[in-house]
């Protein structure tokens, strides 16, 4: 194989928050990289690139109409150094998103490698009825390789401009066979022909008619058969990913984990037909979405793709993953990947053209390197998925996505019917409809279905803007509610506790008394266990509107509105301190040594002078709810990369047991840093506050609880006018916090630019 020579570098294929935009602004998006023209824009927005009836007339038989698939991008693709944003038709949920979150990671360590091998097509010719038996069978085999060259000249006289291009006739190949039924003796002459960009068919089959009388004259026999193979094992693609394990951790998994899970279900395939059958197939989920959006011939892949796959007489998977020797994931594809980027359908469709164009329009080996690259990926996203929380949970609030937008559901019902959807596990377009019209029924009417009859009961998250950490060793702490809460109801069950959480894609059936369970679901069971409700029937389903695991308290208060919904479903009678108390709870079982300041917050949803004491961590909290002398307008950038709180204090706490007087020090200056800040906080002086959290993410940095991204937010947000940043939370991921006197849309934007998530709101 050779390397794919590199194209001229493009536009980055790094659009952040791309799926968040309109269709009318991605548009744009790509306009502004350069990566559409005016004229393809138009087109895209006015529905001008859709194929006309009167030319699909003229592409196939009986036509009465067109039919349309969704366009989507692959976005984050980087093959061998350049850039591509990768053009993917396909109807199936999860697919398009499942690449990108892919290519995202893979670009992390440099991206996809790729070799592609001559775009050789083979053509057969099919002799029989040679004379005199076995012996003439063996006398044809040899005239034919006697003459070669007038076999390849020629079948080149037929395409002279094949010729010219560098392609055309490269050689022969010549077998025996005998018909298991029929009992004749037969020679297939296989012709080898390099097609360069374009898909070759009718190139092949020309040829092999071309030199049939030749043959037969060279063998005394007749031809019968004379049409291409779709099986292109002349024409390969390689693609090669290597993933640091540092790079696949995720909630609740650890990067070896995660690492060791792809490589067990990727040796499955290598054994067991069954598993390689689904296996193959998620690859050319990728692969086909590419091949019908550029115009190829997805059928003849998909045939050469399987039979490739059997060649070694036992199916296989076309990926193999393993551990190298430093311990990373290193994944590899080999398949046939015979493609074309002129000729036919291509020139014909104008979308197919738009797609070219959005690609960099690549020759033929690029195209293939490109697909090899995107058949990788999907495997990736797909293994990933089944190693860790299973593909199902995904699939599942996509699916019911799919099915509200068939239903037609108006954009401010949308999320509370998909939810619904999904927590109903009745996911159809009927259900939808009546979701609808229960939503949009007057309460006066009465008759609302059950799933939107019980309440929400809800909790705030926080961003602590002052001593976070030293809060663990009864330091004060300074911190805010934000305007993003979670929401939580109990529903009677008929048996059974289970957990619904329909944005997070989770439905899980608690353990009963003694049983086992992790993550929330054992969280949960505890508390039901404090609370006396073991036993009880209920479905506790849950609505988050904060980020997963940046900083921001989410697990605080998702265990508080879970307990208000219980007292109220219940009729509990708790008060603030109980549903604290009982938060407090959740959190030891969720970090090991929480400080109590997230739960506070989650319960109270006040600003706050907080502090623990000291030994055992949290044990007879006093905290003093603040006045603010005016509002703050804060900005919060996420750095998309979870911060595991109990990792991060653990962490922390290492470093404290082998110097505590070291850092009992760093400690007491946060301290006073918080304490000073209070006051700051009760003047409206933003000066003051903006300084104290510089300081204080200098301590933190000195903890070695900082990134590179968290660095890099806070370096944006100051650049653009935060007179204070800092990352708030246990670090080593998450988020920051920045206090924007002037506003925070410049923040914001600038965050986003350089590919975050942020959010601005103005705390009173």
């Amino acid at each position: 194989m050779s390397a794919v020579p590199k194209p001229k570098a493009g536009s980055s294929s790094r659009i952040p928050n791309f799926f968040k935009l309109d269709m009318d602004a991605r548009v744009e998006a790509l306009r502004e990289r350069g990566l559409l023209t005016d004229e393809d824009v138009n087109a895209l927005k006015s529905g001008g690139h859709v194929l006309q009836p009167h030319v699909a007339d003229k592409m196939i038989e009986n036509v009465v109409g067109v039919f349309g698939l969704p366009l989507g991008l692959g976005l984050n693709f980087l093959i061998d150094g350049r850039d591509y944003v990768v053009p993917l038709s396909v109807e199936e949920p999860s697919i398009v998103a499942g690449l990108s979150g892919a290519a995202r990671t893979a670009r992390l360590s440099g991206g996809f490698a790729t070799e592609v091998t001559e775009p050789i097509l083979i053509g057969q010719v099919q002799v029989v009825d040679m004379p005199n038996g076995a012996a003439g069978v063996a006398a044809g085999h040899r005239a034919l390789l006697d003459q070669r060259e007038e076999i390849l000249n020629l079948a080149n006289s037929l395409h002279p401009k094949m010729v010219a291009r560098g392609g055309g006739a490269r050689d022969i190949e010549v077998f025996a066979h005998r018909g298991p039924e029929s009992g004749a003796d037969m020679l297939v002459l296989h012709l080898l022909v390099d097609t360069r960009d374009a898909m070759g068919a009718n190139v092949v089959n020309g040829m092999c008619e071309g030199i049939a009388s030749l043959v037969e004259a060279i063998t005394s026999g007749k031809v019968f058969l004379r049409i291409l193979s779709n099986l292109t094992d002349r024409a390969l693609v390689r693609a090669s990913v290597c993933i640091p394990v540092g790079n696949l951790a995720m909630k609740g998994f650890a990067g070896d984990a995660v690492r060791d899970g792809i490589v067990l279900a990727s040796d499955l395939a290598q054994v067991d037909p069954y598993r390689a059958a689904t296996h193959n197939k998620g690859i050319m989920n990728g692969v086909d979405a590419v091949a019908i959006a550029t115009g190829n011939d997805f059928r003849a892949i998909e045939a050469a793709a399987h039979a490739y796959a059997a060649k070694g007489g036992s199916y296989r998977g076309l990926t193999r993953w393993r551990r190298n020797a430093a311990g990373d994931l290193v994944g590899e594809i080999r398949m046939p990947m015979k493609v074309g980027t002129v000729g036919g359908s291509l020139e014909t469709n104008p979308t197919v053209r738009l797609n070219h164009r959005l690609l960099g329009s690549p020759n033929a080996a690029e195209l293939a390197a490109v697909m090899g690259a995107v058949g990788l990926a999907q495997n990736y996203a797909a293994l990933r998925s089944l190693a860790t929380a299973g593909i199902q949970q995904n699939h599942m609030t996509l699916h019911a996505r799919s099915v509200a937008t068939a239903a037609g559901v108006p954009d401010q019902l949308f999320d509370r019917v998909v939810d619904a959807l999904v927590e109903s596990g009745d996911i159809k377009v009927w259900k939808a409809e009546t979701l609808v019209r229960s939503f949009q029924r007057p309460a006066s009417e009465g008759g609302a279905i059950h799933i939107g009859s019980e309440p929400r009961s809800s909790a705030c998250g926080k961003v602590i803007l002052l001593g976070e950490h030293a809060v663990v060793y009864g330091r004060a702490a300074l911190a805010v509610p934000v305007p993003l809460a979670v929401e939580a109801r109990v529903v009677d069950a008929t048996d059974g506790v289970q957990l619904l959480i329909p944005r997070w894609g989770v439905a899980q059936r608690l353990p009963p008394k003694g049983g086992q369970a992790t993550g929330a679901a054992g969280i949960l069971a505890l508390l039901l266990e404090r609370l006396r409700l073991v036993g009880r029937p209920m479905n506790i389903e849950i609505f988050p509107n904060l980020p997963r695991a940046m900083g921001l308290g989410g697990s605080a208060a998702l265990a508080v509105s879970v307990i208000r919904a219980l007292d109220t479903h219940f009729k509990l009678n708790l008060n603030a301190a109980d549903i604290n108390a009982h938060a407090f709870e959740c959190e030891i079982a969720a970090h090991g040594t929480p400080s109590g300041i997230d739960n506070a917050m989650a319960t109270y949803g006040a600003p706050m002078l907080f502090q623990a004491r000291r030994e055992p961590a949290g044990a007879g909290a006093a905290f003093t709810e603040l006045g603010l002398g005016k509002p703050l307008p804060l900005v919060v950038g996420l750095s998309g990369k979870e911060s595991l709180t109990a990792t991060s204090v653990a962490k922390v706490a290492a470093a404290w047991r082998r110097n505590r007087g070291r850092y009992e020090g760093i400690f007491d200056q946060m301290d006073a840093l918080a304490r000073t800040g209070a006051n700051a906080v009760r003047d409206g002086e933003f000066g003051e506050l903006g300084e104290l959290m510089n300081l204080c993410h200098g301590y933190l940095s000195a903890l070695q609880v900082s990134t590179p991204e968290l660095e890099e937010l806070i370096h944006i947000a100051r650049r653009r006018g935060a007179v204070g940043a800092k990352l708030t939370g246990g670090g080593c991921g998450g988020a920051v916090v920045a206090l924007c006197p002037d506003g925070g849309e410049a923040v914001c934007a600038a965050m986003k630019k350089a590919g975050y998530e942020a959010l601005a709101f103005l705390i009173r």
